[in-house]
């Protein structure tokens, strides 16, 4: 398990409350939303099915529990398409009780377990109780723990896979993330996402790349301002384009992607706040890097690996813009073992 030290650290990003907010919430031990759980009786409490004290966590790490929520139903309601786990229900008696680690395969950065929990709450028609071995952003090894739920046995079978699927693609995106900010350690250089997501899953997967210890770019179309070669080629010039969304949104963050050295002194004129290095070589990196002064934020995209980011994070830029990150992260392999409750 890491150390506080080394779990990620709170960032701002936008949060948008659908529901209306809960009351704060101690971190405890108990999980699920059965008849018991007190969702509608919790005063200003999400309007949503999950546990209160479950929805503050996911609002605490920057998630919308409603959007939480409605994502666990689309995962089970795929997963069932409106009949049953015939095997499950021809093969576990109705009464059983089990629990279920949640067991890390391989080695790995986590993320998502209070996901995998909403998960699960959809499905149960009991109260579960949860045991919380590690959190989100803790490293793992082969072997380790992560999550321990008790509840019927039934339910916990039909929402393994669903539960698993989202947990196995967080965590895989967070150690994939974890990697690069371990190579960037000692830079002021820090690694950052895209908007290269699975639709519908975009904060999920931007919540993984914060618990991996990298930063979000903008989370939606509207946040940010991003200028791109196409962008400048029907406003007529990177300048143009430029001025164009200063003048029509005076007070968004403008972000230019360039090509050239020669861009960034035009754009850097103008009073971009961020400058994008579109597949620059390190040496071109540096020379950047030397020409804004510190006049704007610099980020580096495009040609970069692993193998290559330390070189271009010691030039001096911000950010390394890695869209891998969300769209070609191998999953992290976890696995539910089942045991008898109790045992």
């Amino acid at each position: 398990m890491s150390t506080p030290e080394e779990r990620p650290r709170p960032v701002d990003v936008p949060l948008i409350q659908i529901g209306t907010p809960a009351q704060a919430a101690t971190q405890d031990a108990a999980g699920g939303c059965g008849d018991g759980c007190g969702c509608s009786d919790a005063e200003e409490a999400y309007e949503c099915g999950l546990d209160p004290g479950l929805a503050r966590i996911l609002a605490d790490q920057g998630l919308d529990p409603v959007q939480v929520e409605d994502i666990a139903h689309l995962a089970i309601g795929e997963d069932l398409d409106g009949g049953l786990d015939v095997t499950t229900v021809a093969t576990v008696p109705q009464d059983a009780v089990a629990t279920g680690d949640f067991t890390a395969r391989e080695a790995g950065t986590v993320a998502g377990l209070q996901i995998a929990e909403a998960v699960l709450s959809i499905v149960c028609t009991d109260e579960f109780e949860v045991e919380r071995h590690v959190q989100d952003g803790d490293r793992v090894e082969a072997g380790q723990k992560l999550l321990s739920v008790t509840t019927n046995t039934r339910d916990l079978l039909t929402g393994e896979r669903s539960a698993l699927n989202i947990l196995c693609r967080l965590s895989g995106i967070a150690t994939a993330t974890r990697a690069w900010a371990d190579v960037l350690e000692g830079t002021k250089a820090q690694v950052r996402d895209t908007r290269k997501t699975t639709p519908g899953l975009r904060a999920l997967e931007k919540y993984a790349v914060r618990c991996g210890g990298g930063v979000n770019h903008r989370m939606s179309l509207c946040d940010a301002a991003l200028v791109k070669d196409n962008h400048v080629v029907a406003a007529g010039g990177v300048a143009q384009a430029f001025k164009a969304v200063r003048g029509r949104f005076p007070d968004l963050a403008i972000e230019v992607e360039v090509d050239t050295v020669g861009q960034v002194r035009e754009v850097l004129d103008a009073g971009a706040d961020l400058i994008l290095l579109d597949n620059f070589s390190p040496a071109d990196t540096a020379e950047a890097v030397v020409t804004v002064a510190g006049r704007a934020a610099l980020e580096s995209s495009g040609r970069l690996t692993l193998d290559t980011a330390r070189a271009y994070a010691e030039t001096g830029v911000d950010y390394l813009a890695v869209g891998a990150l969300t769209h070609s992260s191998p999953i992290l392999d976890i696995g539910l073992d089942l045991r008898e409750a109790g045992v």
